[in-house]
């Protein structure tokens, strides 16, 4: 007999497409079970692509502690850039040219300095709200608003290629980590401006983009099908358990 639709219950690993919000997909998902009770686990930009944790049912009760992992990204930068939003996607405000001083060497010089623990303020261009209304409404009006910067943890930031003006990196991180804001203060300090313009998030600690299915698979599979797509929530939070 199929399962029943109001049964779902568990965590849902969806490959994000880029060019849709973490709420597109949650939407997507809720049409797909016909159920409302479907939440996620930390947000992607839309430019940004992998690894979303969707909850289903009792498993929304998870949030805080699923969102509460370290994450891991794979990206590319452009150096010589500068854009409100720190990534591609925001307007362009500065072009500048990228010196041949700027070498591989002196740009992994520069990604160490990242590594540990440092305050980070978030971007005008994010979700973040500020006495109710989130900074992206600020910025659309071409405000600016006091932010707090917020603790995070870098355990890792490696160049894994350079083709000048562009890297591709890899970052292990804290949550609430703002990649595209990690790449612009690289290209600050490297004094030519820098933006992010791919990302995919490839991991949240034991839960990994392998293991994901992409959100157009997914909503193609007929209902009966979907169980085999939640991982109980105990076993999301400890891999090993039986």
């Amino acid at each position: 007999m199929a399962q029943l639709q109001n049964d779902f219950e568990g965590v849902l690993l969806i490959d994000k497409p880029t060019g849709i919000t973490s709420h597109d997909v949650v939407d997507r998902v809720r049409r797909k079970l016909k159920m409302k009770r479907v939440g996620h686990a930390g947000t992607l930009d839309p430019l940004a692509t992998g690894l979303l944790i969707i909850l289903v049912g009792k498993a929304t009760k998870l949030s805080s502690r699923l969102m509460s992992l370290d994450k891991e990204y794979e990206g590319t930068f452009e150096l010589g850039k500068v854009s409100d939003s720190h990534d591609i996607d925001g307007e362009i405000l500065e072009i500048h040219e990228v010196p041949e001083s700027i070498t591989e060497e002196l740009i992994v010089e520069q990604m160490n300095i990242f590594i540990g623990d440092q305050y980070q303020t978030p971007p005008m261009f994010s979700a973040v709200k500020v006495n109710g209304v989130p900074l992206y409404k600020h910025a659309r009006k071409g405000k600016e608003v006091h932010r707090e910067p917020r603790f995070i943890r870098l355990s890792k930031y490696t160049l894994n290629s350079w083709e000048r003006p562009s890297g591709k990196f890899y970052v292990y991180c804290t949550k609430g980590t703002y990649i595209r804001s990690l790449v612009h203060d690289l290209g600050k300090n490297l004094g030519c401006g820098g933006i992010l313009t791919q990302l995919r998030r490839t991991a949240s600690n034991n839960l990994n983009i392998k293991d994901a299915v992409e959100l157009k698979e997914f909503e193609e599979q007929p209902l009966s099908e979907i169980s085999k797509y939640l991982i109980p929530g105990y076993r999301a939070l400890t891999p090993d358990a039986d």
